[in-house]
């Protein structure tokens, strides 16, 4: 799915406060990193758990087959998708980034001949999409054992294919259930030199934030701080480019639909306003209404219902 047309360029950190010019920063995601391989999609046979970051390349973690944290760290990661992508969807219109990174992590299966069970493999994607119902990206990493995908190759997955999220600003993370999974079972070294290695700061395995400064601003939960500063300017770009409130892309989606898709209450709000048409469907049959609902965002919901 396309950015809207709405794609003011601000400046601004992932608070949606001011932000001075940062300094340029690259952070590589080495090949397979914190991919986990699953040798049987029943998990019958014990998770090879291999995470090769310039720490220790012949770092493997073992976890038990049936491992709970780990299967309960996927459904985390499919449950909260919904504000990484509110996150991205945000950076996308930054004059200058306010991530570092940007990542999910996908769950990638080949049948065999004479193997009843698929091979499993989670690895990352980046230059992530989300349509509401879809994630796509690109394949960073290169398959251990698979052989029907490469790194490079264009990938779109239903969101129940995905086992994790992660993106960072000013070097902070943000999800990344499966890696604190994996944190959660090092010494207090380890996980030291696990971060270092990454360079960045994982924070506290046992309060996984999912958006900036959330236990000292919850409401940050509810709306993206950058929806609330740039309603004035949106009234502005809809006043001064009134068709793209009727606007549909390829896919049928107009701005409201992207924009409920994002979480972004006032936007929404806005839109509204504007009489921007709340029954349009998009080609998949779906209204703005039936993605607030899909996707989780309760408090847009009502706004639509109305």
């Amino acid at each position: 799915m396309q950015n809207s047309g709405y794609n003011a360029l601000v400046l601004a950190d992932v608070d949606g406060q001011p932000e001075e010019l940062p300094e340029t920063k690259e952070v590589l995601l080495s090949d397979s990193n914190n991919c986990l391989i699953c040798t049987d999609e029943k998990i019958t046979e014990p998770l090879v758990i291999t995470n090769n970051t310039p720490m220790a390349q012949s770092n493997v973690f073992y976890s038990a087959a049936d491992n709970p944290e780990m299967i309960d760290a996927f459904e985390k990661a499919q449950d909260t998708f919904k504000y990484f992508w509110r996150e991205v969807s945000w950076e996308a219109r930054r004059i200058v980034p306010g991530l570092d990174l940007a990542c999910v992590k996908v769950a990638f299966m080949q049948y065999a001949p004479g193997r009843q069970e698929p091979k499993v493999e989670h690895m990352w994607i980046n230059d992530v999409e989300f349509d509401g119902e879809q994630v796509s990206g690109t394949l960073i990493n290169d398959p251990g054992d698979i052989t029907n995908v490469k790194k490079g190759d264009f990938i779109r997955v239903p969101l129940s294919q995905i086992s994790d999220w992660l993106f960072a600003s000013q070097d902070k993370t943000y999800g990344g259930f499966t890696i604190h999974a994996l944190r959660a079972a090092m010494s207090e070294e380890e996980r030291r030199e696990h971060d270092e290695a990454w360079g960045l700061d994982f924070g506290d395995f046992n309060n996984i934030e999912v958006a900036a400064r959330q236990d000292e601003n919850p409401d940050n939960l509810i709306e993206h701080p950058m929806s609330i500063n740039m309603k004035e300017s949106f009234v502005k770009f809809l006043q001064e480019y009134p068709a793209e409130i009727t606007n549909q892309d390829e896919a049928g989606y107009t701005l409201l639909h992207r924009e409920t898709i994002a979480g972004n209450k006032s936007i929404v709000e806005i839109l509204l306003q504007f009489k921007a048409d709340k029954n349009v469907k998009a080609a998949n049959g779906k209204s703005a209404l039936d993605f607030a609902k899909q996707v989780g965002w309760e408090h847009i919901v009502p706004l639509l219902e109305n």
